[in-house]
């Protein structure tokens, strides 16, 4: 449970690693790092997101490297962040004495991070105080793979046997020697440490904690655009600063998750690198963001979005953060994996698959950037290839949605024709219509809105199963459920209210509970997915149930689950793909976007329930 003052607990491992629960994430716009509740840093790819790691002991204790900075006989420990900020204090406790380790990826002085530019100095502060007794502080750098050091700059080079053309700089207030050092310190002694990248600040003054204070000053600059007033607002708030943590602030991409290969569940192959940026994941993003406060990243979001579309040859439901092509999938069989979960996975196969919710997606993006107070303010026209290019997108899913695809949750076998797909293509023929309509440009625009009504009826007749009382996960009516069919409401493609939907809600509540309000996204055996084994359940269909609940007018167990949903994050308030439905451990990627999005769209969608309630018995507003 997410805790601003949280207790010591002592430090686990399983098979040699800590509990995802067990990690904190810090971050500049460019890259992300996971901290351990025991000092240490196990995962850091540079320079940016989707790099090669230069430390991955998350995926392979033994060789796949890490940063720790951890006193000698540890006992336990603790973690929080300086508030509203994504600098990240430790106190761990040893059988002598207390130390302090407070980290970040360092910001520059007076940086508005609502700029659409880089923020980041290239460097990570790693700085401890004693609080209380004497310490003796071990210092490791361990590059994946290796690394040679020589002194330069009153500091250390370090070069990475990996990736001999990253050039690091590591200095201190204290000695250096070499990539290992142990310090014995009293109460109040300090050792800061710095590592540098790319440009190097020989001749700048070293002084760690104004790097820290000037970071955390340019998060809470940030912050005071924050608008929420609801339940779980302090979740809530850093909820919205994980998002920007997984933000790539130069180019306005956001990756699903920092991280790759973190298993779902441990001992399966599920294991995908979630580095780039899913278009999907741009209107949830967009949709989450703007209703806190936060217009300047979502319009960034989305303008990339349409960039990144629109030098595409075809649209792709994902791109690498500079909107580019994803790496091809690969294994790498030199790491064992998190837990001995085998394979590790660089690039992501799913990258050229056919998802025809991705119309949908990029139209609903396109309307909500084309409402922007910026574009109306300016009265901005919209450029007629831009336009021409929407509008065949809409073209495009007048047809597309009766073809097989993989769906949103990516299956890897011949697809089906499902009917989360059809509702996403729906939504692409209703925004073209909605956006032609107000902004007067030319198109089918009769046509489209005619489409998307029929398209609407198809959905509520042809995936309804009378027996089973439900709508289904394919178009044929089986009766299959996917926790999906959540969304329509979200997306407006079915009232929340209607009869079909109130009963799918019921239906996908039973049927797919994991217990204790945890949804699975569907049943293997009624949905095979081509991948053997099971998985955990899905935080953010469990959302999504919140937000059906509420607009269903079943306010108390919607504000019920929801605040069960929240008490599963950790003590920093970050969130995983999926949980462990026996166990409730964090499994998948961490942190994971969606989830985060998750916490911020139904805590805004209660506030207004509960509003809504108040003053018009029961009806949405």
């Amino acid at each position: 449970m997410h805790d601003l003052d949280p207790p010591f607990r002592p430090v686990r491992r399983r098979e040699g690693y800590l509990p995802l629960e067990d990690l904190g994430l810090i971050g500049d716009g460019t890259t992300a790092a996971l901290v351990g509740l025991d000092g240490s840093i196990p995962w850091m790819c540079l320079p940016r997101f989707d790099s090669e790691p230069l430390f991955c002991g998350l995926l392979d204790h033994a060789r796949g490297g890490h940063f720790t900075l951890a006193p000698e006989d540890l006992v336990e420990a603790r973690q929080r962040y300086e508030p509203d900020t994504g600098v990240l204090t430790t106190e761990l406790r040893s059988t002598t004495g207390l130390v302090r380790v407070t980290d970040a990826l360092t910001l520059r002085a007076g940086a508005d991070l609502t700029d659409d530019l880089p923020a980041g100095r290239s460097e990570l502060v790693r700085s401890a105080v004693v609080l209380s007794g004497h310490v003796r502080l071990h210092m490791t750098l361990e590059p994946r793979g290796g690394g040679s050091a020589q002194t330069l700059f009153s500091g250390l080079e370090i070069r990475p046997a990996r990736q001999p053309g990253l050039r690091l700089h590591l200095r201190s207030n204290r000695p250096l020697t070499g990539l290992h050092a142990t310090h014995d310190l009293s109460q109040g002694e300090h050792l800061d440490i710095v590592l540098s990248w790319g440009r190097f600040h020989r001749h700048h003054r070293y002084e760690a904690h104004t790097m820290l204070a000037d970071t955390a000053d340019a998060w809470r600059r940030w912050m005071k655009h924050f608008t929420y007033s609801g339940p779980q607002e302090p979740l809530v708030r850093r909820a919205a600063i994980t998002l920007k943590l997984c933000d790539d602030w130069a180019n306005g991409a956001l990756v699903a998750a920092p991280t790759s290969s973190l298993p779902a569940p441990i001992g399966g192959i599920r294991n995908w690198d979630y580095r780039y940026a899913w278009i999907r994941d741009a209107a949830y993003a967009v949709f989450a963001l703007r209703r806190i406060g936060f217009t300047g990243e979502a319009d960034a979001f989305l303008g990339w979005v349409l960039d990144a579309v629109e030098q595409s040859r075809s649209p792709r439901i994902m791109y690498s953060l500079d909107g580019g092509l994803v790496p091809d999938e690969t294994e790498d069989t030199e790491l064992e994996g998190y837990r001995r979960s085998a394979p590790v996975r660089w690039g992501n196969g799913a990258s050229d698959q056919r998802q025809h919710d991705l119309y949908g997606e990029i139209l609903d993006c396109a309307d909500q950037w084309l409402r922007t107070d910026q574009w109306l303010r300016h009265g901005r026209q919209v450029q007629p290839a831009l336009w021409a290019g929407l509008a065949g997108l809409a073209d495009t899913a007048e047809h597309a949605w009766r073809q097989p695809d993989q769906g949103i949750w990516e299956v890897r076998n011949e697809g089906r024709a499902f009917t989360f797909s059809a509702a996403m293509c729906q939504v692409a023929l209703d925004r073209a219509a909605a956006i032609s309509e107000r902004l007067g440009l030319p198109g089918r625009t009769a046509a489209w809105r005619a489409s998307a009504d029929r398209l609407r009826r198809v959905i509520l007749e042809e995936s309804w199963n009378e027996d089973a009382q439900t709508l289904s996960a394919h178009l044929d009516g089986g009766g299959a459920l996917d926790a999906s069919l959540l969304a329509l409401p979200l997306r407006q493609v079915v009232p929340a209210g209607h009869p079909r939907m109130v009963a799918t809600t019921a239906a996908i509540a039973e049927r797919l509970s994991a217990g204790d309000g945890l949804l699975y996204r569907y049943l293997h055996h009624e949905s095979p997915d081509g991948l053997p084994g099971e998985e955990g359940a899905f935080l953010l269909c469990s959302f999504w149930l919140v937000d059906n609940l509420a607009a269903q007018g079943r306010i108390g167990e919607a504000e019920e689950l929801y605040t069960s949903l929240c008490a599963r994050a950790n003590p920093l308030g970050l969130l995983p793909e999926q949980i462990h439905p026996a166990s409730g451990e964090f499994m998948g990627n961490f942190p994971q976007a969606f989830s985060h999005i998750g916490v911020i769209s139904s805590g805004v969608n209660l506030a207004r329930a509960k509003a809504g309630t108040l003053a018009t018995a029961g009806a949405m507003t």
